[in-house]
């Protein structure tokens, strides 16, 4: 289907407005005007006829012999005048002293409406078909000096004559009308020319698309978009810019400085040079930001900055960084055994039987106590694989891990997946066991329950505590005790994912001495 381009549609419309509007307004006035001449001429011919009436020459002439004689002389040069088509002056019975067509002088008038001026006396005008045809007369009795009704003046219009008055008003009306029409055209192709040059050529439909289209990109884009045009005010904003500044309002047609402050947009308005690949921190979070000038007619009308979370990346690292310690710690694990069984080989070969049944009665309780705690009391996989890799890591660097024989907890559920476990039970447990690697007695505790609406996991150590100063600062992005170079990274994941799970984690220091972690996790999606 051909589809009607925009150009045609609004000349089309306001064409047939104007026409519609033109052809309406031209028929009213015209019937205006026809009924307003009818009444102007019918109020001529009654006024032309009240004044013969009252002629004394006209009345005086009725009393003689002949009165046409002097009557139908005054009234010819009355009718030429005044421009009547006929002026006809009868006596009380109707008979003609005056008429156009002097071979009717002397016979009755005809019409029939001649009533109310002889029986009456009533001045008045009427319709009706005489004898040179359909006219608008205006009738007057000529009353005598006694007040009696001596005869009828009649003047008439012919009302062919009154249709080409109003023809030639309405054939005015029409060249008006045609005027309006021919400019509302121009009109309607220079406004359809300029919406053209505003729209860039594009026509409604395809414009459309395109707004289809660029919401959909938009939408899709896991970059965060902001445009502003050349005043500064915000004109568009996807949203995971908004997820990632953390936006819930209505931004559009505010300044950018109101909403996002120091993201320089405005030197790039002003410059128009294209800015690539800086790093800045925006909103507490480090972004990469890529800002491009939004050119017209070699003018910058405004600017689009593009922008990724640095954040996000970093997150992603660590992850795959505790998803190898995890890896590192199975095979740990496996280093271990495979250690234990060749002293325990090696003791069976040299026939020290004492001494391998101790290593392996040693060996199998200490399995045995944690095992039970480990596959009886704890269900998920995941809580079980990072715990027996934390177990042989603390085996190897001769730290106490214990797990609480209390600690009880089924499988966890679906929001909490299996890197955001090793997240935050890794950072944490590898933490602590940093926290005593300089004590003589080194003691790592881990608890676990699930009994409540929260799934709790404490991890505690009995290192040298965290100084009361910094307590508030350890979940803070670089934030480090331990030195700044590369760390400072553990606990903020640990902190995000928490807060994104809509849980909560609390930092104590024992009385004895070290640190105790506590993290809440609700156990329905969208927290308490």
């Amino acid at each position: 289907m051909k589809r009607v381009s925009l150009q045609t549609k609004i000349l089309g419309l306001i064409t047939s407005l104007i026409l519609f509007v033109t052809i309406l307004l031209a028929g009213i006035i015209s019937y205006m005007e026809s009924e307003e001449t009818e009444e102007n001429i019918g109020k001529r011919a009654l006024n032309v006829a009240t004044a013969v009436s009252f002629m004394p020459t006209v009345r005086e002439a009725f009393e003689l012999d002949d009165p046409a004689t002097v009557i139908q002389p005054l009234v010819g040069k009355i009718r030429k005048k005044v421009g009547a088509e006929y002026i006809v002056v009868g006596n009380a019975d109707s008979i003609r002293y005056a008429h156009p067509d002097e071979s009717k002088l002397g016979k009755h008038m005809v019409g029939g409406d001649n009533a109310k001026a002889l029986v009456h006396g009533q001045y008045y005008t009427s319709k009706a078909t005489g004898s040179l045809g359909p006219a608008l007369r205006g009738k007057a009795p000529i009353f005598n000096d006694q007040g009696n009704i001596i005869g009828i003046v009649s003047v008439g219009f012919m009302v062919e004559d009154i249709k080409v008055i109003v023809l030639k008003k309405l054939l005015k009306i029409s060249s008006v009308a045609l005027l309006v029409l021919v400019f509302g055209i121009i009109g309607g192709v220079l406004l359809a020319r300029n919406i053209r040059k505003d729209t860039l050529g594009l026509e409604p439909y395809e414009i459309a698309s395109l707004y289809r289209d660029r919401n959909a990109i938009l939408q899709s884009i896991k970059e965060g978009i902001i445009a502003i045009d050349k005043d500064g005010y915000i004109s568009m904003m996807n949203p995971s810019a908004r997820k990632i500044l953390s936006l819930h309002h209505d931004i559009k047609f505010k300044k950018i400085e109101e909403i996002i402050p120091n993201t320089e947009m405005y030197q790039v308005l002003q410059t128009g040079e294209l800015k690539k690949d800086e790093e800045m921190a925006l909103k507490d979070r480090e972004i990469i930001v890529n800002r491009t000038p939004i050119i017209e007619n070699g003018k910058v009308v405004g600017v689009v900055a593009s922008f990724r979370d640095k954040t996000e990346v970093n997150e992603m690292l660590n992850a795959l960084s505790d998803v190898r310690k995890y890896s590192e710690d199975l095979r740990a694990q496996t280093h271990e055994f495979t250690n234990k069984l060749y002293v325990l080989s090696g003791l069976l070969q040299l026939g020290h039987y004492a001494e391998a049944i101790e290593l392996i009665q040693k060996e199998s309780a200490l399995h045995l106590n944690q095992n039970k705690v480990v596959f009886e009391q704890i269900q998920d996989k995941t809580v079980q694989a990072i715990l027996l890799g934390k177990i042989s890591k603390a085996s190897e660097k001769k730290i106490s891990f214990t797990i609480d024989d209390n600690s009880s907890l089924d499988i966890v559920p679906k929001q909490i997946d299996m890197v955001k476990l090793i997240t935050i039970l890794g950072n944490l447990i590898d933490n602590a066991m940093e926290a005593v690697e300089a004590n003589e007695t080194k003691q790592v505790t881990f608890f676990t329950t699930d009994l409540g609406e929260d799934i709790i996991f404490e991890i505690a150590d009995n290192g040298r505590g965290i100084p009361e100063d910094t307590i508030a600062n350890i979940f803070e992005t670089g934030f480090s005790t331990k030195g700044k170079f590369d760390r400072g990274y553990g606990l903020a994941s640990v902190k995000e994912i928490v807060d994104e799970l809509k849980g909560s984690i609390v930092v104590d220091n024992q009385p004895d001495g070290g640190a105790v972690f506590s993290v809440f996790i609700p156990k329905k999606v969208g927290g308490r």
